[in-house]
């Protein structure tokens, strides 16, 4: 039975990508499916196609690098395919809870903002940070593994993942 996405699986094949990324990539895609159903149920507008392949999608430049440029690498990657903009933008914006320029730029990166602003965007990054490797792991694993990261960042991803759960919530006013 086909998933939301799995058309995209056969660019991770192209591109190079390993077996490991590729299941990552279908975990992750889950995960953010079932997390766009969820925020549409409760009565917003989400474009749950759009999330599922951005979500397959969204490590193709691991094909390239494991290193931080995958997101951008995987833009290029994207783009050289002809996949709609809109993607790309998840493929790009997906790493932690984004990254500002200055972050980029002590990581060797272009000194570009890369934050998640789309609805889309932020559920694949969020979905991402959830799922280490094939497992998807829970919200104490989640609120552990911000330890490594300063205060800026750390509510970065809170805030991140404040606002997904607050989405999910039926609005009554």
């Amino acid at each position: 039975m086909n998933k939301p996405g799995d058309e995209y699986l056969p660019f991770l094949f192209q591109a190079g990508c390993d077996p490991g990324v590729i299941k990552h990539c279908q975990v992750v895609r889950d995960v953010a499916v079932r997390i766009a159903r969820e925020i549409a149920s409760a009565g917003n507008d989400v474009d749950t196609g759009l999330v599922a392949a951005g979500a397959i999608l969204h490590d193709i430049g691991r094909s390239k690098t494991h290193g931080m440029a995958h997101a951008d690498e995987g833009g290029i990657i994207c783009r050289s395919l002809g996949i709609d903009e809109r993607i790309c933008h998840i493929v790009e914006r997906h790493i932690g809870a984004g990254l500002q320029a200055d972050e980029r730029a002590e990581l060797d990166l272009p000194a570009i903002d890369r934050i998640p602003k789309t609805l889309e965007e932020k559920i694949v990054a969020h979905a991402d940070n959830l799922v280490k490797g094939s497992r998807v792991i829970n919200k104490e694993e989640f609120i552990a593994s911000l330890d490594r990261f300063d205060d800026q960042v750390r509510s970065r991803f809170l805030a991140l993942a404040g606002e997904l759960e607050r989405l999910k919530q039926p609005f009554n006013p």
